[in-house]
């Protein structure tokens, strides 16, 4: 898959009448998004928190995330994330998941439920994430004004720079400048309105660090491979209605590992959630024939449906590789730097990971597949 180049250029700041000096050593910064709650589209800004860090290392970052309802399974994961000092995931809709009607909550409503969340914290910098919509652009502007913060934002459409004190030109400037291609990086596009401070991604690659249950579930249940072998996780994945269409032939699968298996043995685990594990059932099954044809035993172990989100990183975490279709676990194992191989149905730029041991391919053929999967298995992150 092509990807998009980089320039060093910077984009100009775009200042209104009500500028203020942007602080030279800020303490606490809030991050506003609303887009999305899935692990992936989460986990992508992490490469942000990382890149503000750098700049300010003492610097407190705050996530405020406008979800539409409560119980998503990231929150875990994103709440106990190393680079946050604090989490606040504010419910912006009333109703139950699946309604076709929801009532969105009032900007004076979600604005007073932020503000009770964020309690006496005080903040230098308000910063909108999102491209468009005015209901983040107010809250923004309400939040800094209440707190005396300086509220920044992304100027992507005429009179939108007026919400903000210190805004960034639009995203089509930002990927002009850096030279982009229009299906911009997931992970680039926190880095547009991070352009009004002056911080460029410059290759930062997206975090995750075990938490401590995550730690502990790793030494007391994690797996280890037998003795000559290596340990791969598989992560079908692409479970839900929505995502079923970035689900490869199960077959395909199974042809691609009794390839690998011939030219290195492992054992295999299989991550997925407890409604993907018939899927993982099939998976196994189709395999275990085709290695018994073969003349092979190929240990496999499904931990579909068993483990939480922290216990699923723990999981991956104990790979020498894992393969995975474009789902959650992929941002998860890329972001622990564990070598990955993501296997793309059809093309899709923007979910590509650019960077020194992670693959991304696309309806591999056997060779193509265990081509790859050797390289990434003799990758050495510490070089």
């Amino acid at each position: 898959m092509p990807g998009g180049g980089s320039s060093r250029s910077r984009m100009p700041l775009i200042m209104t009448k009500f500028q203020q000096s942007l602080p030279t050593a800020p303490n606490n910064i809030l991050l506003l998004k609303s887009h999305s709650m899935g692990v992936g589209d989460l986990l992508r800004s992490s490469a942000a928190w990382a890149a503000i860090k750098a700049r300010w290392p003492q610097v407190n970052i705050h996530l405020c995330m406008l979800s539409n309802h409560e119980g998503y399974v990231v929150q875990e994961l994103i709440g106990s994330h190393h680079l946050l000092s604090s989490v606040h995931f504010i419910t912006a809709k009333l109703g139950r998941p699946g309604e076709e009607r929801q009532k969105s909550l009032s900007i004076r409503e979600t604005f007073a439920r932020i503000q009770a969340s964020l309690g006496a914290l005080p903040l230098d910098l308000v910063i909108d994430c999102e491209p468009a919509g005015i209901r983040t652009s107010l809250l923004t502007r309400r939040i800094a004004r209440a707190r005396s913060a300086i509220s920044v934002g992304i100027a992507q459409f005429p009179l939108r720079r007026f919400f903000y004190n210190v805004s960034a030109p639009s995203n089509r400037t930002y990927r002009k400048s850096h030279n982009l291609t229009r299906l911009m990086d997931y992970t680039e596009r926190d880095f547009v309105v991070l352009a009004a401070l002056g911080i460029e991604r410059a290759g930062t690659r997206i975090n995750l660090r075990l938490s401590a249950k995550g730690m502990a579930w790793k030494r007391a249940f994690g797996p280890t491979a037998s003795p000559g072998r290596k340990l791969v996780v598989l992560n079908i994945g692409c479970g839900t209605s929505d995502a079923l269409v970035k689900r490869p032939e199960i077959a395909s699968f199974v042809e691609n590992f009794l390839s690998l298996y011939k030219a290195v043995p492992f054992d295999l685990h299989l991550a997925g959630a407890g409604f993907e594990k018939e899927a993982n059932t099939q998976f196994a099954r189709l395999l275990e024939a085709r290695m018994k044809a073969a003349g092979f035993n190929c240990p496999v172990r499904d931990w579909a449906g068993e483990l939480s989100i922290e216990e699923s990183a723990a999981l991956l975490d104990c790979a020498d590789l894992v393969v995975s279709t474009d789902s959650g676990p992929y941002h998860m194992a890329v972001a622990l730097g564990v070598p990955t191989l993501c296997w793309f149905k059809f093309d899709t730029l923007p979910s590509v990971h650019r960077q020194e041991g992670v693959t991304c391919l696309t309806e591999p053929q056997p060779f193509e597949f265990t081509s790859a999967a050797l390289d990434l298995l003799n990758f050495d992150s510490s070089g």
